[in-house]
């Protein structure tokens, strides 16, 4: 008997049902969020109009995942470019009642600084009530508009003149990313910026290469506005310069993470560490992974665990540097995952001074594994949970708070205005 396409997507869709409510670290605080049931209806309407294929399932699993509230899960299909479909070659902020530009990388139509007033003859208050689900934030300075673009064919844009005028939209291939990890020397600090933890090797080398640079310098302005997560290990030699010298405890409070250890995570995990130790040569980055390895290998199926890494921190009271004496860490709700840790572990040391904007606010569960399919889908799950979910006072849809809440508005399109304000901070500490 031939299995139909629809049956094998059936059979994928209720094994995704089951990791969200049996592997993810949040199953048990969101009991009944999902709505299972509604969406294979929908994938059986599809197939029975013969409208179902990979894009039609990706984007329906998709929808289902929403009803989450958790933007560390993602799904993807690799055998359709699902980017090259949708992105429109730049990138908007809300300020108020308009979309600014304020990235443009192919469609040379428009510039930093334009604003578009309505898409799909919608103002822009109509589409954030038309697509709060999508949205999903509290505060214009944390919405994504991406896949808002991506649903409409026009808009209307005005120029820094003043000038409005009809603007049909485009398709593009998304630009590869490409990690930043950058030291550069200012007039009055040293600038670090660095767009990910994911690779302890370039962040390693960057410290080597500037060493006499950072370790005499008094003033140090860490860049980690956009920030894509990866290994809290990766920003550990940075530590000692971050913390002041009498030392600060990383372990104090009551704060516990807790990993879902279940048969199928811990074999998704471990698979993962394989891979990602024959990708990397850093002694203290192994160590991570040697811990890594042990604790999901020693609790394998037992459930929610609280792992043992004394081995990675056998003192976790640690002690800095006199250089240097002050630092600006900049966020904004583009720092995720390990960026949002960074930042965290940052606002420990009484010499540094967050400005910005909140953090994405993921890691209430964090630590992803991810699960592939032959069929070419895969679905990337938090596997931990942090206590403070049990007090309410998690960070999903509030983030890290800065120190100095920098408002975003329209200006920041022209100007630095972080770095700007960072600078006079720094100065008026010397």
């Amino acid at each position: 008997m031939k299995i139909t396409r629809g049956r094998i997507m059936e059979r994928l869709f209720t094994e995704i049902v089951h990791i969200m409510q049996h592997d993810y670290a949040g199953w048990k605080d969101k009991q009944g969020w999902d709505n299972p049931d509604y969406y294979l209806g929908n994938l059986r309407d599809l197939e029975n109009q013969g409208r179902l294929n990979k894009a039609q399932f990706t984007e329906l699993v998709k929808e289902y995942l929403l009803d989450f509230k958790d933007q560390h899960i993602h799904f993807a299909s690799k055998g359709i470019n699902e980017e090259i479909r949708k992105d429109r070659g730049f990138r908007v902020r809300r300020f108020e009642d308009q979309l600014y530009v304020t990235t443009v990388f192919q469609e040379n139509r428009v510039s930093k600084g334009m604003a578009f007033t309505s898409i799909g003859g919608y103002t822009i208050p109509e589409l954030k009530e038309k697509h709060s689900r999508l949205l999903n934030e509290n505060h214009p300075e944390r919405e994504n508009w991406n896949l808002i673009f991506s649903l409409y064919d026009f808009g209307e844009i005005e120029t820094e003149i003043g000038e409005k005028q009809r603007f049909s939209f485009e398709t593009y291939a998304k630009e590869g990313y490409v990690a930043t990890y950058s030291v550069q020397q200012l007039d009055k600090a040293i600038l670090l910026t660095m767009t990910d933890f994911m690779n302890p090797d370039a962040i390693v080398k960057m410290i080597k290469e500037n060493q006499s640079l950072l370790e005499n310098a008094d003033a140090w302005i860490i860049d980690v506005r956009v920030n894509y997560g990866g290994s809290d290990g990766s920003y550990f030699p940075f530590l000692p310069f971050i913390m002041p010298e009498e030392g600060v405890d990383l372990a104090a409070g009551d704060e516990q993470m807790h990993f879902n250890c279940t048969l199928a995570n811990a074999e998704r995990e471990l698979a993962m560490i394989v891979k990602q130790r024959a990708e990397t040569e850093d002694d203290n980055a192994q160590q991570f992974l040697s811990v890594f390895k042990r604790e999901w290998t020693k609790n394998k199926g037992k459930g929610f665990v609280e792992f043992n890494f004394e081995d990675i921190m056998p003192e976790t009271v640690i002690k800095g540097t006199t250089q240097p004496k002050s630092i600006v860490v900049l966020t904004d709700n583009s720092c995720g995952s390990a960026g949002e840790s960074f930042v965290e572990t940052c606002k420990k040391s009484r010499k540094v001074h967050v400005m910005g904007r909140p953090t994405m606010g993921l890691n209430d569960y964090a630590n992803l594994v991810c699960k592939e399919w032959e069929e070419g889908f895969e679905l990337l799950y938090p596997t931990s949970r942090l206590s403070r979910v049990d007090a309410n006072e998690g960070m999903t849809g509030v983030g890290i708070p800065p120190h100095t809440h920098i408002p975003w508005t329209s200006e920041h399109v022209r100007i630095d205005v972080d770095l700007d304000k960072a600078l006079k901070y720094l100065s008026s500490k010397t």
